[in-house]
């Protein structure tokens, strides 16, 4: 596994093998790069993300910093391309967990406000606390939100007019609600440490199936969010011509005769 150090603004600690917990206390431009990193390590199987904040997970746009917001006076398209590259590279930040090749899990606790919903909306698996309360935000500060909810909210959600109601109204909604929406999957009695500790067992559950299959599996979801089923069929058959080849096959169907655990090789350092 890579080395990976710790920032003010970002923890990274390893509490199993193949797992990594990754813990937000502010988000950075260091949060994209971080990703991209974890996502060419091999040893790297799953990973969790939370907040490192006891009470929050985001408490959504600090106001004192929008000085991107502003550029040259009376120049109006300069000042667009200016918010256009500032968006676009916040976009790919965020983006850089549905790029990670190996699946992410978000633990969510507290308060969750703007870029929370956004960074959960990229995650691959999705768990709250029960005192997590969510709210689309930038509705209230005269944005409509930009850096991913309203792309991947409606392809997640399981009741277009509710996540229309809530990106419209800024109106907090609880963990109960979230899990009806179809935004997590799981409620955990609790706060931060419960959900973090639900979030990593299922990332150490993950950590042990074929590192290919798993990798295979993200890609297919993700595939099959903006394309027909045929497409994805056809990238499917395509795909697996290559994985089924891999030595994980033979060895998952040993261990399931000899009933012993697999034991998989790492996938490649990129």
């Amino acid at each position: 596994m890579s080395e990976y150090h710790s920032s003010p603004f970002i923890s990274v600690t390893s509490p199993s093998e193949y797992v990594l917990l990754v813990e937000l206390q502010r988000l950075w431009t260091e949060f994209g790069q971080l990703f991209d990193k974890i996502s060419g390590d091999g040893a790297v199987r799953a990973v969790v993300l939370a907040s490192a904040l006891p009470k929050l997970f985001t408490a959504g746009l600090d106001l004192n910093e929008t000085t991107f917001i502003r550029g040259p006076p009376d120049d109006p398209a300069r000042t667009a391309l200016t918010l256009r590259e500032h968006a676009l590279a916040f976009q790919a930040s965020i983006s850089a967990l549905e790029r990670c090749r190996v699946p992410v899990i978000i633990a969510v606790h507290g308060l969750a406000l703007g870029l929370g919903v956004d960074i959960a909306c990229a995650c691959d698996v999705r768990y709250a606390a029960s005192d997590a309360v969510f709210c689309i935000k930038e509705i209230d500060i005269a944005l409509a939100a930009d850096i991913g909810t309203l792309a991947r909210l409606p392809k997640i959600a399981s009741n277009a007019s509710l996540v229309r109601e809530l990106a419209l109204t800024a109106r907090p909604f609880d963990a109960a609600e979230a899990l009806t929406l179809g935004l997590v999957s799981r409620v955990v009695p609790g706060s931060r440490a419960a959900v973090v500790d639900a979030a990593l067992e299922t990332a150490r559950a993950i950590a042990q199936k074929s590192p290919v299959a798993a990798v295979g599996t993200k890609r297919f979801l993700l595939h099959a969010q903006d394309h027909s089923v045929a497409e994805n069929l056809e990238y499917t058959a395509t795909w697996n011509a290559f994985a089924l080849q891999a030595a994980d096959v033979k060895d998952a169907i040993a261990a399931f005769q000899t009933k012993k655990p697999a034991k998989f090789k790492n996938l490649p350092k990129l």
